[in-house]
């Protein structure tokens, strides 16, 4: 496949944080390539910033050099209305904890993307009622959040990752709150709807059982990426 069918590349990623005369580099030298139905695990050391990488990636952070393409377009010469769009389209985010809005139903959650991506109100509820089915949580969606165990409202925040048929969903500790049952089954399923929808996953983890599951393993080490 080539080059310009990538979901997500970076080039020469560099991210420096700057504290009064202190400077930090916290990415140096970052090239990733990832295609459609990929699965990617980066692990590495607390702080070696692995969720720099992923929120840069994602268009939540810009990079200090180099570049980062989400479906061809660079994030850093779009303005922030672009940035939005290009995330609400070919993206979906997960995170260790699920950010559900505790206000609404869990199907008022998974419809959010699709509001904010112009969808009717009808159309809308129907696309996330069928995603909820999918991952298991059919007879959940009047609930609210704080009406579901923590595996559930996770399972919440991948339907919502995924109803809008995103070309690649960003995971930053996805199972890190919860049991190992449970975690085994939120991977389970996100593997499960990989192979179904070729959605690509990258999964920031520090769960070994998680990342071994994955068909690539990088480590971020000194700020770069290694097999």
């Amino acid at each position: 496949m080539s080059n310009d069918q990538a979901v997500i590349s970076c080039s020469k990623l560099q991210k420096i944080y700057s504290q009064g005369p202190q400077v930090v580099e916290v990415l140096t030298d970052v090239n990733l390539e990832i295609l459609p139905g990929d699965q990617v695990a980066i692990v590495g050391s607390s702080g070696s910033g692995k969720t720099t990488l992923l929120n840069l990636l994602g268009g939540l952070d810009l990079p200090s050099s180099g570049s980062v393409f989400v479906a061809g377009k660079n994030l850093a010469t779009v303005d922030e209305t672009e940035r939005g769009y290009l995330r609400n389209k070919y993206l979906g985010f997960v995170y260790q904890f699920h950010h559900l809005l505790g206000e609404f139903t869990a199907l008022e959650n998974v419809c959010m993307p699709l509001l904010i991506g112009g969808l009717s109100v009808e159309a809308a509820t129907e696309r996330a009622t069928k995603m909820l089915q999918r991952v298991g949580l059919g007879q959940r969606g009047e609930h609210k959040s704080g009406e579901l165990s923590g595996g559930e409202r996770q399972r919440v925040a991948i339907a919502r990752a995924l109803v809008t048929e995103p070309q690649c969903v960003l995971l930053d500790e996805p199972t890190g709150n919860l049991d190992r049952h449970t975690a085994e089954e939120i991977q389970g399923l996100m593997l499960e709807l990989n192979q179904v929808l070729l959605t690509s996953f990258i999964v920031v983890t520090h769960d070994e059982g998680l990342a071994n599951s994955m068909e690539r393993k990088l480590v971020l080490e000194d700020g770069q990426l290694h097999e």
